[in-house]
């Protein structure tokens, strides 16, 4: 019987996927005024067609800690590290209604904080770390239909975490034209996941 056990294959350090399925090729490093928080669901870690990892690597001094239920100590310092202030990006629901209005400030003194999960799991999160449910809202509206067509989405105008994020820094600092960018380098990406989706026929198994 052979003993030999498979060798896993090749990782990219940085971007954490297998090497032929790389994506650092599309990494547009660029600098925001305004800090990113990318707090990251662990069932979205190894989800190949997540965009948290690519938006983490573009934007120069963004940090993404993955977790469900943090620490709230932790947390804290996450959240108010350099003495900024954080922002979440998230809509005021029924379920989770944002607290009152508070005075927003500048970029350069704001941390935009992300939600890198499903719609449930991003709720359970809100739920789970009280310290979220008290921060200020910051909510899109009127935004453009996503182009993350190799994952199911309930509306057009769901976006993807690194859509969203992008909409969100360009709206806070004044200035879309800096992250366009970004949306090259996703749709680059959305390419690359969809040429590795099998293409069904009548008739053939697609499983």
């Amino acid at each position: 019987m052979n003993q030999n056990v498979p060798s896993r294959r090749a990782t990219c350090a940085a971007c954490l996927r297998a090497q032929s399925a790389c994506i650092c090729g599309w990494v547009r490093p660029l600098a925001s005024i305004a800090e990113l928080l990318i707090l990251q669901h662990p069932l979205e870690v190894a989800n190949a067609k997540n965009s948290a990892r690519l938006l983490h690597l573009s934007v120069t001094g963004s940090v993404l800690a993955v977790g469900e239920a943090f620490d709230a100590t932790e947390l804290a310092a996450l959240l108010h590290a350099g003495g900024r202030t954080p922002v979440l990006l998230y809509p005021d629901t029924l379920d989770a209604p944002a607290p009152a209005p508070a005075p927003v400030p500048p970029p350069e003194r704001l941390r935009l904080v992300v939600l890198d999960a499903t719609w449930r799991k991003s709720r359970k999160m809100l739920y789970l770390n009280p310290a979220l449910q008290t921060l200020p809202r910051m909510a899109l509206r009127d935004m453009p239909a996503s182009g993350y067509r190799i994952r199911k989405a309930h509306a057009p105008d769901q976006l993807s975490t690194l859509e969203a994020s992008a909409h969100a820094l360009g709206q806070i600092e004044g200035d879309r034209v800096r992250y366009a960018p970004l949306f090259t380098a996703f749709a680059d990406f959305v390419d690359q996941q969809a040429g590795f989706v099998p293409v069904c026929t009548p008739g053939a198994s697609c499983a």
